[in-house]
């Protein structure tokens, strides 16, 4: 189970693991199954797919910290590519065939990178080219939790358990691979028209962001920030020529000033690429990521100071509550994607 920085549930974190295992299983398979079989191979790569993820264990001493750190050195394609001979090596011993090395090296190095490089495109950020460079890399072109990509990969790997000489996985692996790249070049068309319309409204764009929603690539969060607010909004492949509708949300200007040396503001600046929001909520300073989650449904938000006699005292970094998932969430979810209702998610729900 994810430990406290996800702010994810066990659910969330088991079908990711299986989107991992069946990526691992299914490129295993189209190498190794000659070699060593089906079955084998499907363990041997859902074992190796899922296994960068292992660093969920290491605690780095905060929720903030332990979030950030995630998907660092076991996602890091050098060190990865370092490990691959050695566990080729020790796999080729261990099934006493030596002139297996290679084949098993070069299946273990598709297996482990597999899993950075697919994480790389979800939003949440992984820090590929350690140790030369910490940048956490996350395009957002599909979400965490993708169910037609992962059933693409399930449905080729069961069916190489039926005939494994038949060629069911390879057609699940490059249809999942064309899914991707599908996912891709619609987050390209729909920044674009973005950016034609917000050029055209005459807006200021600091920056742009433009995700995956949960579960889907038709449907697309976009986010815009300006210098004293940011600007959510929502554009479905089946919106045609709608234009995005905007909402607004105004950015605490004196508090990012007054907060920007804090070791926990500058760390999630860092790791978010600047997307992030200080508000004060009662007595509290709360640091939120803006890119994951449905405004104001975010995923990771943290307490990061306290108001005491009318100052502001820094505090151990707590992370709070995420908001649950209803099935009103979905439902609007599900209407959005078919462009069935253009109202933000915080105005369809019943208050």
């Amino acid at each position: 189970m994810q430990r406290q920085y996800s702010g994810g549930s066990e659910w969330r974190y088991k079908v990711d693991s299986l989107t991992q295992m069946a990526l691992g299983g299914a490129v295993s398979i189209t190498l190794l199954r000659k070699q060593i079989g089906v079955p084998k191979a499907a363990l041997l790569g859902a074992v190796l797919g899922t296994a960068p993820d292992l660093d969920v264990l290491i605690e780095h001493g905060d929720p903030l910290s332990n979030m950030t750190q995630h998907r660092t050195e076991t996602h890091a394609l050098f060190y990865l590519l370092l490990l691959s001979p050695l566990l080729g090596w020790l796999l080729a011993k261990y099934w006493l065939q030596p002139r297996w090395f290679v084949r098993l090296t070069l299946a273990v190095a598709a297996v482990l990178l597999s899993h950075p490089l697919l994480d790389s495109l979800t939003i949440y950020g992984t820090q590929l080219a350690l140790p030369f460079s910490n940048t956490p890399y996350g395009t957002g072109t599909v979400f965490v939790i993708d169910p037609l990509y992962t059933l693409l990969l399930l449905f080729g790997v069961c069916s190489a358990f039926v005939r494994p000489q038949g060629r069911a996985n390879q057609w699940g692996l490059a249809l999942s691979s064309v899914y991707l790249l599908i996912g891709l070049a619609t987050q390209w068309m729909v920044s674009n028209k973005v950016m034609q319309q917000l050029q055209g409204e005459q807006q200021q764009v600091q920056k742009l962001l433009v995700t995956a929603t949960p579960f889907n690539t038709a449907l697309w969060r976009i986010l815009v920030l300006q210098q004293d607010h940011y600007l959510e909004g929502y554009y479905s492949v089946f919106d045609g020529d709608k234009p995005v509708q905007w909402q607004v949300f105004r950015r605490e200007q004196a508090l990012l000033t007054t907060f920007a040396d804090l070791d926990a503001v500058r760390q999630l600046s860092w790791f978010s690429s600047g997307f992030y929001v200080l508000e004060q909520h009662q007595q509290q300073l709360v640091l939120t990521d803006l890119r994951m989650g449905l405004a104001p449904y975010y995923n990771f938000s943290f307490v990061v100071a306290e108001q005491r006699d009318g100052l502001w005292q820094p505090v151990p970094v707590q992370q709070r509550t995420r908001p649950e998932v209803s099935t009103l969430h979905l439902l609007w979810l599900w209407q959005r994607i078919w462009s069935q209702t253009q109202q933000p998610l915080v105005q369809w729900l019943p208050q």
